[in-house]
């Protein structure tokens, strides 16, 4: 089958890996030009694509009179979305007469919008997974073709959860894509009143509320930890980091102000709302960041200390 595929991130590059491999007729590749302010630590797409010697384009907007042209001319039978972080008109939809399908970062219709494998941890999920659907003129809406689930630990970080939907991606296409060709895969509408959206996150998000309680403040941290923007508080007027912490033992507190340091050994350990957290990787902004206790060493951080 012709396809048209629109692609980034290491869930596009597997995606398309698993086309190429599956003997599809990739006619071209839509993906995105790197941003220079963001850290790019995923395979690219248009390397594999160029390996393969499939032209590739990186137009600002594809939904344009002359691209949705040049789409349309490559005459595909499908058109697959793998991460693409744009929306495609219902113009470029119409290009593929068997459908124009996408890959989602989420067990649809729960989690349909931006950033899917980060809320689900704010949000303490304990199952994810990725749904390949049929686009439609809203985002996220039409019908699945297929879905695998992953489970979620305390363990898990955006990182290890991302790996984990990355691999569930390419089984999932290597399973329907068959299907797709020989007209066999299910088509199953999707119950809107179950769903849910969310938009998407900025570095500001990050920040810590400490008096919202301990198992929230860890699902924050683990949800934008390494390669995202990372949790953060102040101390002393400046940003200091949480990269990972841990559940802390349960303690009888009084009258204690969340925020509040309640020790620095053998963890740096802040008092929230309910419970408490210890703080094992802290970085203060412009510092190497730092084992929880050695930074509070290193700093002079005392019981009674407060992040903000």
């Amino acid at each position: 089958m012709r396809c048209v595929v629109f692609a980034y991130h290491d869930v596009g590059y597997v995606c398309l890996d698993e086309l190429l491999r599956a003997g599809a007729d990739v006619a071209a590749v839509f993906t995105h030009d790197d941003d220079p302010n963001e850290e790019v630590w995923f395979r690219s797409v248009r390397q594999l694509a160029e390996l393969h010697h499939v032209p590739v384009f990186a137009p600002a907007s594809v939904n344009t009179p002359e691209w949705i042209a040049r789409v349309a001319a490559f005459h595909p039978d499908f058109i697959f979305s793998f991460y693409y972080r744009k929306l495609l008109s219902t113009e470029v939809l119409a290009a593929a007469p068997r459908g124009a399908l996408n890959l989602h970062g989420s067990l649809l219709p729960k989690y349909r919008g931006r950033c899917p494998v980060n809320w689900v941890l704010v949000h303490g999920e304990r199952e994810s997974g990725v749904t390949l659907h049929y686009m439609v003129e809203k985002p996220d809406r039409g019908d699945i073709v297929a879905q695998r689930a992953v489970p979620i630990t305390d363990d898990d970080t955006a990182l290890t959860l991302f790996h984990q939907l990355t691999d569930a991606a390419a089984l999932l296409m290597r399973e329907v894509y068959p299907r797709l060709c020989a007209g066999t895969a299910p088509r199953v509408p999707q119950d809107h009143s179950q769903a849910s959206y969310f938009g998407g996150r900025r570095p500001e998000d990050g920040r810590i509320d400490w008096s919202q309680p301990a198992r929230t403040v860890f699902n924050l941290v683990r949800a934008v930890t390494h390669p995202y923007p990372g949790a953060f508080s102040t101390w002393q007027g400046r940003t200091v980091y949480v990269w990972q912490s841990r559940l802390a033992p349960p303690v009888e507190t009084v009258h204690i102000v969340p925020g509040t340091v309640v020790a620095v050994r053998p963890e740096l350990t802040v008092h929230t709302g309910s419970g408490a957290l210890q703080l094992t990787r802290v970085q203060l902004e412009g510092d190497p960041e730092l084992p929880g206790a050695q930074w509070a060493e290193r700093y002079s951080v005392r019981e009674g200390d407060r992040l903000t």
